[in-house]
């Protein structure tokens, strides 16, 4: 660990004041990519929020969307990495969910789009698409079927006038699109990013939405501790900005305290939508 590091940690052990405590929180990051890119993604930012706090911080996997939302229901997650959307469907039953900070993204604002993605010349235009695969992530994601049937919409087409299918993460949809079992994927732009070297071609992309959220567990996770928290990842906000500290991309770049109302965006475009499916066509 770098002087740097060890520094900003010791300020945030004086200045938190939580205390070595005997209880552990389980953080879940949403399922977004393989287990291993989110290993590497979210470890260096627990570890140092377990350090800063005081309070072993065990990350948790859930391969599925809902099943993370079902786990935080009953108590068995005490904080989780959550796209606007689950966030949004959390909220709506339990409202103990409470928004800590939103990340920022690459650009520095606490904002994200998703994208719509052909392979290049496979979809020549998108007006009035029909009988079209296209690969979603999973039902609760954000930029799956929400975004991608808005999207399809402002072409005069519906994810209902396509054969559409759940493929897993956001890799796992666009790489159906690379390997040719599916013509269009939705998917977070900045994964979409990450595959254009194989001939995928972003063809729409949707407004900003409110970025990822850090959701705390009302019932298992004090007031006290999550205070800390927001004041943790405020002040890791300046450190990462600056060079000073260094975490993986999902989190590396700083975040902002968040409010339920943020999310109101979100709750409109659903509103939208209505009903989504858990099952493709």
């Amino acid at each position: 660990m770098g002087v740097r590091r060890i520094c900003f940690l010791l300020v945030l052990l004086l200045g938190l004041g939580v205390g070595a405590r005997a209880e552990e929180l389980r953080f879940a990051p949403l399922p977004m990519e393989p287990r291993e890119v989110l290993e590497a993604q979210f470890r260096p930012m627990v570890e140092d929020m377990s350090r800063a706090l005081g309070i072993p911080v065990t990350m948790v996997y859930v391969a599925d969307y809902g099943e993370l939302v079902e786990q935080f229901r009953l108590g068995r997650i005490d904080l989780a990495y959550l796209g606007p959307l689950p966030y949004v469907e959390l909220r709506a039953t339990f409202p103990k969910a409470e928004p800590l900070v939103i990340f920022r993204e690459a650009s520095g604002e606490p904002v994200y789009t998703c994208a719509l993605v052909s392979m290049l010349d496979e979809v020549p235009r998108l007006a009035g698409l029909r009988d079209r695969r296209i690969a979603l992530t999973q039902p609760l994601s954000t930029c799956g079927f929400l975004m991608t049937d808005l999207l399809l919409r402002r072409h005069g087409s519906s994810l209902a006038q396509n054969q559409f299918f759940y493929a897993g993460t956001h890799s796992d949809a666009l790489m159906a699109v690379a390997r040719g079992s599916a013509h269009l994927a939705g998917a977070k732009t900045a994964i979409v990013r990450k595959f254009l070297k194989l001939g995928l071609e972003i063809r729409d992309e949707s407004e900003p939405l409110p970025g990822f959220v850090l959701v705390a567990n009302g019932l298992t996770v004090s007031a006290k501790v999550q205070h800390a928290l927001v004041q943790f990842l405020e002040q890791a906000d300046l450190q990462l900005r600056q060079g000073r500290l260094a975490w993986g991309e999902k989190v590396g770049f700083g975040a902002v305290p968040a409010k339920d109302s943020d999310f109101d965006v979100v709750r409109r475009l659903k509103e939208e939508v209505q009903a989504i499916p858990w099952e493709g066509l």
